[in-house]
């Protein structure tokens, strides 16, 4: 076997056992959103709730991520990835409010419909999420060669 092959090996069985963490912080990153944003959309409206709910959620998600997903431990970078998470948010976010925003210009959404177009549109931002932490953010080269 080339070393060739032998890298591409490794960087599928690395793929594989980052793929279960994140689906479990996934879950629960989408449970804790969900349940953020209808506690919040009581009060407020659809935008404000899902903005409060993703904020408060990616946080946690980045540094769970950080951790599990890609194996990093200790301070060092910390304050870079949650930076860099926070570029990704802005991308999962765009895709949340621009869901809810065709929902609302279509219809008067019952509260239901709203979380299943959330649910949809989260798992849109996972994927988009899930590339970027790595193949950017937590990428290990990236990661070595800032020290």
């Amino acid at each position: 076997m080339s070393v060739s092959q032998v890298d591409r090996v490794r960087s599928r069985a690395e793929l594989v056992r980052q793929v279960v963490p994140f689906l479990v912080i996934g879950v629960a990153s989408t449970a804790a959103n969900l349940l953020l944003y209808v506690l919040f959309r009581t009060w407020t409206g659809a935008q404000v709730a899902n903005l409060v709910a993703v904020v408060v959620t990616t946080v946690g998600n980045i540094a769970a991520n950080r951790r599990f997903t890609f194996g990093i431990r200790g301070r060092r970078h910390a304050v870079r990835h949650q930076y860099e998470g926070f570029v990704v948010l802005g991308i999962g976010l765009a895709l949340t409010s621009g869901a809810l925003a065709a929902l609302q210009g279509l219809t008067d959404p019952a509260p239901m419909l709203e979380i299943a177009v959330l649910v949809l549109a989260n798992l849109a931002a996972t994927v988009v999420r899930f590339v970027l932490y790595r193949g950017w953010v937590f990428h290990p080269r990236r990661h070595r060669a800032h020290g």
